[in-house]
């Protein structure tokens, strides 16, 4: 690497080798980027601390010697080990929100995040209409600070089995200064929620069927596999959820819930369920809403 320290001195002589190295190698793009540039622009700016947006502005900027041996770093630890750039720079994107992230949750990525980017409108027509709402294997709690600046008046339970998730919950609900109104729960889903209802139930859970899981590329085993697997058809949490939802909604509540590649397998579980498919950029195979009225009607208990 001494070579490549007295070789490389700007931004813009870095972000070339890093799409180099990249481009050569065979790490896979999947946790917040899909090509080896924007990869590159991340890692390298997310090192030295700068603002994406910024890159034009420091393109020619000169890096210290400190400064390039962690990229340095950083760049070999993504080709030969295939660590997630998220966990490299602890740090992740969605929706345009930024959120502390270490191995001890998966890199946020949900389609849920887009819809609530628009209230859950049709749906929710008011977000007051929002009071309460859970977010069930929360994960880091992105989708729980998401919740709380779609729905203002909402006070937010995130939920989930695993108490280091739970302790990266709480770093990104301080972050936010969300302290008052999202709590973080450690339960096995519904397990610690006795009693408790909600306006809205919202979930990511693990849906990676077990086939899937088997061929997953390496930097998903980076992961914590808890958070990524559900039995043979990816459904174990979804089964879950849909008997046990109704009796944590409220009336008129709602559960929304991403299933992943798994809407076949789904709706040949439960082939009399009115699931309503929601629209999102990658279509409308991916997030299912059903009412309090629907599980309660639909699904045997």
């Amino acid at each position: 690497m001494t070579n490549i320290h007295t070789e490389l001195h700007t931004i813009r002589d870095w972000l070339r080798y890093c799409v180099s190295r990249f481009e050569a190698s065979d790490i896979f793009f999947g946790h917040g980027t899909d090509n080896a540039y924007d990869e590159a622009v991340w890692l390298v700016m997310g090192s030295l601390h700068l603002p994406l947006d910024t890159l034009e502005n420091f393109l020619d900027a000169r890096m210290t010697e400190a400064e390039r041996k962690h990229l340095a770093h950083l760049i070999e630890r993504r080709v030969t080990e295939h660590i997630p750039t998220a966990y490299l720079l602890r740090e992740a994107w969605l929706q345009g929100f930024k959120f502390y992230v270490d191995e001890r949750v998966i890199v946020p990525r949900s389609f849920i995040a887009e819809l609530l980017e628009n209230g859950l409108s049709p749906w929710v027509d008011y977000a007051e209409m929002i009071e309460s709402a859970a977010d069930i294997c929360t994960g880091s709690g992105c989708l729980g600070v998401l919740l709380a600046h779609a729905f203002p008046d909402a006070t937010i339970d995130v939920v989930d089995i695993s108490p280091d998730a739970i302790a990266v919950c709480n770093i990104n609900i301080s972050n936010y200064g969300l302290q008052d109104r999202i709590t973080a729960v450690e339960s096995d889903m519904f397990a610690a929620l006795s009693g408790k209802r909600y306006d809205l139930i919202i979930s990511n859970p693990p849906y990676v069927d077990a086939p899937s899981m088997a061929q997953l590329p390496h930097e998903y085993r980076n992961e914590p596999q808890l958070a990524l697997g559900s039995g043979e058809a990816g459904l174990d949490h979804t089964h879950t959820l849909l008997r046990e939802a109704a009796n944590h909604l409220n009336e008129n509540g709602l559960l929304v819930v991403e299933i992943g590649h798994n809407r076949d397998a789904l709706m040949n579980a439960y082939p009399n369920v009115p699931f309503t498919w929601l629209e999102v950029e990658s279509g409308d195979e991916f997030v299912f809403l059903l009412t309090k009225e629907q599980l309660e009607q639909y699904i045997a208990r």
